[in-house]
């Protein structure tokens, strides 16, 4: 699990205000479909939140934990109860790069030879 630095974890909050919980876990836990579709939502966004609907805090500190350890994510913020995991994607980021077009030349404009 990577550590973030705290200029990384801002701009990570930041973009995730406005996200909507992607995963939610109930009471039947962490089980392998969820741990699943979470590793699914990492690889297409990079950064989701989860929803957690239990109420005790450590349960939820400790689900965080196992989350990050089993997808190889690190965790951003917990609060209440909302996890924010982020895993950076490297595929992502070399397409990203690719599908960027080229940057247009400006257009020349002509000059006019005439005395104003």
């Amino acid at each position: 699990m990577k550590t973030l630095s705290p200029a990384e974890r801002r701009l990570l909050k930041a973009r995730a205000h406005l996200l909507r919980p992607v995963v939610m876990i109930g009471s039947g836990r962490l089980s392998a479909a969820v741990v699943k579709e979470i590793d699914t939502s990492l690889k297409a966004h990079e950064l989701i939140k989860i929803r957690v609907t239990d109420d005790d805090r450590e349960a939820r500190i400790a689900l965080l934990g196992e989350i990050c350890s089993r997808t190889g994510a690190t965790a951003v913020q917990h609060i209440g109860k909302i996890l924010i995991v982020y895993r950076a994607n490297p595929e992502a980021l070399a397409t990203a790069r690719k599908k960027r077009p080229a940057r247009k030349q400006p257009r020349r404009t002509k000059q006019s030879y005439q005395s104003e």
